[in-house]
């Protein structure tokens, strides 16, 4: 029997969260206490914010409900370690889907975890070789939950960071937030020795270390901070990244129901007349909409895939579109155009070239084709 009544409380409400309903008999024996204890352990509950549904019968029957709020969440072992290692496992390589929320759940539960279930968490994960798509680089859980913990609690973050060319520096920043691409995690923060906002690439950051010292959130220039990552990329001529910006002949809910979300940073509605016809890439030069030209949208983001692959990905969206940058996406726009184009023009063979070709083996056989080898 459980004398102690928040250790029951506890134990009675990590029951409750199984989606079942529990008959008080079940409970109580599971408990070691009375059908009465356990009437009054549920009123108990109720009081402190949980929705404990009962059931009318002769042996009446409880339930944990959805409710307005959510009350704390009570994890047995296995659901814990399960869950953190799911969490680092997809923050650590920023998979599509995974974004700052996520990284904010994990430092939440690694910041509670008891030490011998943090080492589990550990021992599993070194255990396992996840299969992810992509070129995104591998980072360590520990040191996006490091970075998200000093954006919540406005703390600073000291890190050594490696630069593309491979030069080393001690950074002290003024963390403002966590931003995925998809394919790749960034920290948006204010450089305090460089008395400048900055982006870095988290998987270029070792050793982050909370100072402890907290400090006053500054206003960031753009606003939001996908919308200075994007900037940034653009102006900076050493990184791999790119910014792009398109213009589809189509609905905003439809260009972005058929991209991937690493290729969708931001899509937004756009009337029609008011693209830059004369950027080059391909002709925007349907309406797509019914409503009188205004069923049009604005394509922008960054990405570090080769711009032939963006450029066919978009065209296989099925719809008009124009690239207002950068520059390299609209040569290859422009090439692949001349390119289909010609393919197109060239056609299939007529019917007497396709007969004579059969009728000639002798030269398949000089040419060495399969099937007529030398």
């Amino acid at each position: 029997m459980t004398t102690d009544t928040p250790a029951r409380l506890l134990q009675l409400l990590s029951i409750l969260q199984t989606p079942r309903e529990w008959p008080g008999g079940e409970l109580a024996d599971r408990l070691g206490v009375s059908r009465r204890t356990v009437r009054r352990d549920i009123d108990r509950l109720r009081e402190l914010g949980y929705p404990v549904e009962a059931s009318k019968g002769s042996d009446g029957g409880y339930r944990l409900v959805a409710g307005k709020a959510m009350p704390p969440l009570v994890l047995d072992d296995e659901e814990a370690v399960a869950i953190a290692v799911g969490l680092r496992a997809g923050a650590g390589h920023a998979l599509e889907g995974v974004d700052e929320a996520s990284v904010r759940a994990l430092a939440k539960l690694e910041q509670v975890l008891p030490a011998r279930l943090r080492h589990r968490v550990s021992t599993l994960q070194a255990a396992t070789t996840p299969l992810t798509s992509g070129d995104g680089a591998s980072i360590a859980p520990e040191t996006l939950t490091v970075m998200a913990s000093t954006v919540a609690g406005q703390e600073r973050l000291r890190f050594a960071y490696r630069a593309k060319d491979g030069t080393e520096s001690r950074r002290l920043t003024e963390p403002y937030r966590l931003v995925s691409t998809g394919r790749r995690w960034y920290l948006v923060a204010y450089d305090l020795d460089r008395e400048d906002w900055r982006t870095f690439r988290v998987d270029r950051v070792r050793d982050p270390f909370a100072t402890g010292s907290r400090f006053a959130p500054r206003e960031l220039p753009t606003g939001s901070a996908a919308e200075y990552l994007r900037r940034s990329i653009q102006r900076r001529p050493d990184t791999d990244e790119y910014a792009y910006d398109v213009t589809f002949d189509a609905p905003a809910e439809l260009v972005a129901s058929r991209l991937p979300s690493w290729l969708s940073t931001s899509v937004a509605p756009e009337p029609s007349g008011t693209g830059d016809g004369d950027d080059g890439g391909t002709d925007g030069g349907t309406d797509g909409g019914t409503d009188g030209g205004t069923r049009r949208c604005r394509l922008r983001g960054t990405t570090s895939d080769p711009v032939e692959w963006v450029a066919v990905r978009f065209a296989m969206l099925g719809y008009e579109f124009s690239v207002r940058e950068p520059q390299e996406l609209v040569d290859c726009a422009r090439e692949l155009s001349g390119r289909l184009g010609r393919a197109a023009q060239a056609g299939p063979p007529s019917d007497a070239e396709a007969g004579r070709e059969e009728a000639d083996p002798a030269s398949r056989a000089a040419e060495g084709e399969p099937g007529h080898g030398r």
